[in-house]
């Protein structure tokens, strides 16, 4: 069983490019804890919080495919990226087995019942040979598009402003509090150029909260 650190993550996006996160991860039950924490943590980054448990569910199943019919503690590889209103999600193992949704003896049951999730809950969904091994993808609807784009927005911003000042992010999770020095440090640095060009900080700063309050009850 993998320990409590041993998930990794890459974070991509910093260039101005599409959001795409990569989790690495062993295909073993305590490795599932910090596959869907992480899952969490990515999804609120991108104001995509409201599809968290739908997406929470269908990762854990591929991953559970994985561990029964590729061996528990295989490597594998998950992927999720936003794509207009939807979000796709890959998972990434070196079988070049594909999977079927039901008619083979002794698999109905069990890798039936994932795909057939699969299909149930998703906008789209495949699988695909790749160079290492195969990937089963799945596209599920996102409905706070707006905060998405909102949140893709400031990422892309926020790269930029890192670059601006020198600064460098780690590929590992402790990524998320240079994120929010960095969003502090621009959110000043925009006070301070609102206050020379005469206008209000302090209005900018309560149409910015209202702003944001809507899009979370939206």
């Amino acid at each position: 069983m993998a320990g409590e650190g041993s998930l990794a993550l890459v974070f991509r996006g910093d260039s101005g490019v599409a959001l795409r996160c990569v989790l690495p991860f062993e295909a073993a039950p305590g490795e599932f804890r910090l596959l869907r924490r992480a899952v969490r943590s990515t999804l609120g980054q991108w104001g995509a919080l409201n599809a968290t448990d739908e997406v929470e569910l269908v990762v854990t199943e591929l991953a559970t495919n994985v561990m029964k019919h590729v061996g528990q503690g295989a490597p594998a590889t998950l992927v999720l990226e936003p794509r207009g209103g939807r979000l796709r999600v890959e998972l990434h193992d070196k079988s070049p087995v594909l999977p079927k949704p039901g008619g083979v003896a002794g698999c109905e049951e069990e890798c039936g019942r994932g795909l057939h999730l699969l299909a149930s809950m998703s906008a789209d969904w495949g699988t695909l040979l790749t160079g290492t091994g195969k990937a089963v993808w799945c596209e599920l609807s996102l409905d706070a598009d707006a905060v998405c784009a909102r949140a893709q927005r400031a990422h892309t911003v926020l790269g930029s402003y890192r670059e601006l000042l020198g600064m460098r992010v780690p590929l590992q999770p402790s990524r998320s509090r240079v994120n929010q020095e960095t969003a502090v440090t621009l959110i000043a640095d925009l006070l301070v150029w609102l206050a020379l060009q005469g206008s209000d900080p302090d209005e900018a700063l309560c149409r910015a909260q209202q702003l944001y309050e809507a899009d979370e009850a939206a």
